[in-house]
Formats: C-alpha cells, structure tokens, sequence
C-alpha cells in the first residue's frame, strides 16, 4: 500500500505545481504594473518560466514511474525501474513542490495569498506529501537499500539515462558525475540526498530530452544540471523564456 501512496504523493505534488503555474501565468498575463502586463516584463517571465520547468519536469517524472507501475507485473526491467524510482521521484518532486508554490503564489500578490485564493490553499496543502508516506530521509534511505538489495535496478536506470547522452551536453557532464559516484560502492549515507537529487534530476531530463521540446529541454538541463542560482527567476539568458511560457499557458483563460 506505502509503495501507491507514495506513488499517489508524487502525482499529486506535480499536479498542484500544475495548477500553481497556471494560476501564475494566468494572472500575470492580464496584470498590469508600469504599463505592462507582467507577462512581458523580464524579471517576471524569467520566474515563470523556471516555475514551468519544474513543473513540466515533475510532471514527466511522475507519470514516467505511473507507466512501470502500469508494466511492472509483465517487465522486469519496470518493476526494477518502479522499485528504485518510486522513493527517488517521491523525494524530489514533493520537495521540490512546496518552494514552488510560495514563488507562483508571489506572483499573484497579496491577492495569492488571502485565505479564498487558490494558490494560498495549494501553498497551505503542498509539504503533506513530503512528509507523509515517509519524510526525506526515509526515501534517500529506501533508496540505499533498493541499491542493496536489487543492485541491478540501478544498471537499469542507467540504461534509461543512457538512451538521452550526446544530445546535451550539461546532461552528459551530470550523467559522468553520477558514473563516479557510483565507483565508491556502497553510496555512504551521509551522502544519500546528494545522490538521489542527480538521480531524479538525470531522470527528468532524459524524459525531456526525449519528448519535450527542445526549448524545455535544453533549458532544464542548463538550468538544473549546469547554472542555476539558488532562487527561481534566475534562469541564464541562454533558455528561451517566451518559448517556455507559452507552453505553460492555461488553455482556456477566458475566466
């Protein structure tokens, strides 16, 4: 049961990262501060489009693990693949969702953050699903013992990640580090976070350089495995930021 809820928390998380972005995006397309939207005003659309990177990216790794869950029980590279991603991607995109949802709800203003507003309640909802179903560090430890137990999941991950080298090189760089990291066997624990946060973030980036654009693409592998600050909006001038946040419009912003 612990393994679908975990597998329930992850899909949720990016979910209401979804619905985080959309509201911020949708807002900021029709504010107006010094005579123009927010939308169009630099800063702004540099913090949305990080916000719909990591959206896009928990989402492709969420719904990557649901599909080995799917297979798992006729495929054994799946259920390898479920067993060791499952704690990895619960870990990342439930920590990663609650900064997001302060930063979308920054964008809405003091209106984002009254009690009847939607981002609010995503704000007051998002850490539940880091914390239960096990917090961090009982997934980074989860982990280490999936390495243990089934050491060949990680030669299948592995495999998976391969299949997205040579067409970027910031994930190419990160791919190495992880290579390395694995030459000192067992993982020491003190060193679990590090390892799982590479972990999911080569995950995520194989599946968008796989099947998203290549402005979504090359703009997270930059981001996340090459130079990012330590604040969302600090994207390097590099990515293409309208790109992005056309991608991340509401479909429907009538209401």
């Amino acid at each position: 049961m612990v393994t679908y809820t975990r597998l329930d928390c992850t899909v949720a998380s990016a979910g209401m990262m979804r619905q985080a972005v959309a509201q911020a995006v949708h807002h900021c397309s029709y504010r107006t501060v010094f005579q123009k939207h927010l939308i169009d005003q630099p800063l702004m659309a540099n913090v949305l489009a990080d916000l719909a990177l990591e959206s896009e990216a928990a989402t492709a790794l969420s719904f990557r693990v649901a599909r080995a869950f799917d297979r798992a029980h006729e495929n054994e590279g799946e259920a390898a693949y479920k067993r060791l991603m499952t704690p990895i991607a619960k870990y990342w995109v439930c920590k990663r969702a609650p900064n997001l949802a302060y930063e979308a709800m920054e964008c809405l203003g003091g209106n984002g953050y009254v009690e009847d507003s939607v981002a609010a309640r995503i704000y007051r909802e998002m850490p539940v699903n880091a914390i239960w179903e096990g917090s961090g560090n009982v997934m980074c430890l989860d982990v280490l013992r999936a390495l243990q137990r089934e050491p060949s999941a990680i030669e299948i991950v592995m495999a998976e990640f391969e299949k997205a080298r040579g067409t970027n090189p910031h994930y190419d760089a990160a791919l190495l580090r992880l290579k390395r990291l694995f030459i000192r066997s067992p993982v020491p624990e003190a060193d679990a976070r590090g390892m799982v946060e590479l972990l999911a973030k080569l995950a995520a980036g194989a599946l968008l350089l796989m099947h998203a654009p290549a402005a979504v693409s090359d703009g997270y592998c930059l981001s996340r495995l090459g130079e990012h600050g330590d604040m969302y909006g600090s994207l390097p001038a590099a990515i293409d930021i309208r790109a992005i946040i056309e991608r991340a419009r509401p479909l429907d912003q009538s209401s």
